[in-house]
């Protein structure tokens, strides 16, 4: 009932989703940063996000013009990110990852769209950013239990097998070392 409203308040929910979303990957990045190889991207996204948050809630009114720009690059990021970990869990085994690496190319063509025209973008930005929301958030979700997955594998390794890998672990050391 009124657009000019709607959009205000679009962006500032944006601008908090982004700070909140944001705050929670860096405490994710952290928190897993033993379990995760390349868990110093998911900070540098986590900072991006949060920065992003930030600006949008500093500058309302450049928020409301630049949303589209916003959305766009974060969800580039956020998509190239997502491919960078679908690779990973390839490099893992799972045999899966390609499902994953769909979910990520599909957020950068719905990135492209929001950046190749801002003005069609602006008049569309609530469709198409819950398009490429609703995406990555899929890819969120079976990223999440692929994780969880892989963080368990090593538990059903026995025990036996777990000291060969430490005595060749430790040979490989040791002659590293000399």
């Amino acid at each position: 009932m009124s657009p000019v409203t709607s959009y205000l308040t679009l962006a500032l929910l944006f601008s908090l989703s982004f700070l909140c979303s944001g705050i929670i990957e860096i405490i994710f990045a952290i928190s897993n940063r033993n379990e995760i190889d390349n868990w110093g991207w998911s900070l540098i996204f986590g900072i991006i996000t949060s920065i992003f948050g930030v600006l949008l809630l500093i500058n309302p009114e450049i928020s409301i013009m630049t949303l589209p720009f916003y959305v766009g690059f974060l969800i580039l990021f956020r998509s190239v990110g997502s491919i960078s970990y679908a690779l990973d869990l390839k490099n893992y085994g799972d045999l899966s990852w390609g499902n994953l690496m769909v979910f990520g190319v599909l957020g950068i063509i719905f990135s492209f769209i929001l950046l190749w025209n801002p003005l069609f973008a602006g008049l569309n930005v609530v469709i198409w950013t819950g398009v490429s929301f609703l995406s990555l958030g899929i890819y969120s979700v079976i990223f999440s239990f692929k994780l969880k997955k892989l963080k368990d594998s090593p538990n059903k390794i026995s025990d036996e097998l777990k000291q060969q890998y430490e005595s060749v672990k430790n040979s490989i050391q040791t002659e590293m070392n000399k």
